[in-house]
């Protein structure tokens, strides 16, 4: 897959039932992606699997995900958003 093809494919799965998750998740797509590494990208297409209410509840800091890496990701791209 090209990297275009798949930077619309992943935009599409950033778009989730929540306005505030979009944001979050499109502006880390926007500003960091390119400069990311194949691993932190592979973390962003698990992150990407999260069930929103569950992604929502580790972006507010009142859940932890299971994942260290997808956590840690969570954490950075809450930095991204201030």
């Amino acid at each position: 897959m090209s990297e275009d093809v798949e930077l619309k494919a992943l935009r599409w799965r950033c778009r989730r039932g929540m306005r505030e998750l979009d944001q979050l998740l499109e502006r880390w797509l926007d500003r960091c992606w390119a400069a990311s590494s194949d691993a932190e990208r592979e973390t962003f297409r698990r992150l990407l699997a999260t069930e929103d209410d569950k992604l929502w509840r580790a972006f507010l800091g009142h859940e932890r995900l299971d994942d260290d890496e997808t956590q840690a990701l969570v954490e950075r791209i809450a930095a991204v958003a201030r």
